[in-house]
């Protein structure tokens, strides 16, 4: 019986023991970290800025960004975005940002930025946010582009 003792002790022991150790380098539930990726110049008060093309009514410009948990990139990770800037053609407002993308296996989201000639010397605020379903955190952003 001496040795059903010492092993039930030995893996008390052993699970008190692992409790205090934990994992190293975080928990899989970590807070999600993204990083944004203009690809335009910024400012020093915090201004994105973006060249409107005079050769075409619409200027397209991609804003990209990789979104990670604990260093590693996240697969599907579904982002919202909007603006104040929209422009209107007959009844309609058509938005400058598309509405939704999800990230890619690299941890990398993408959406498309379109305004028009009309805007140049406006500012737009771009809004985006997205859902941790893991924390059930929502994250939310935005940044500003002036259109030269």
């Amino acid at each position: 019986m001496s040795n059903v003792i010492r092993k039930i002790v030995g893996v008390i022991t052993l699970s008190i023991f692992s409790l205090f150790i934990g994992c190293e380098g975080g928990s899989l539930y970590d807070t999600l970290t993204f990083k944004l990726e203009t690809r335009l110049s910024k400012d020093s008060n915090g201004y994105y800025h973006m060249n409107i093309n005079d050769n075409s009514e619409q200027t397209l410009h991609r804003i990209s960004g990789k979104v990670t948990r604990n260093g590693v990139p996240v697969d599907v990770i579904k982002f919202v975005w909007s603006s104040d800037t929209y422009w209107n053609m007959g009844d309609w407002q058509i938005p400058i940002v598309n509405s939704s993308s999800y990230s890619n296996a690299d941890g990398e989201v993408n959406t498309m930025v379109a305004p028009v000639r009309s805007m140049r010397g406006d500012t737009a605020t771009i809004h985006y946010g997205y859902h941790d379903n893991w924390t059930y955190e929502d994250t939310f952003g935005e940044f500003k582009i002036i259109f030269n």
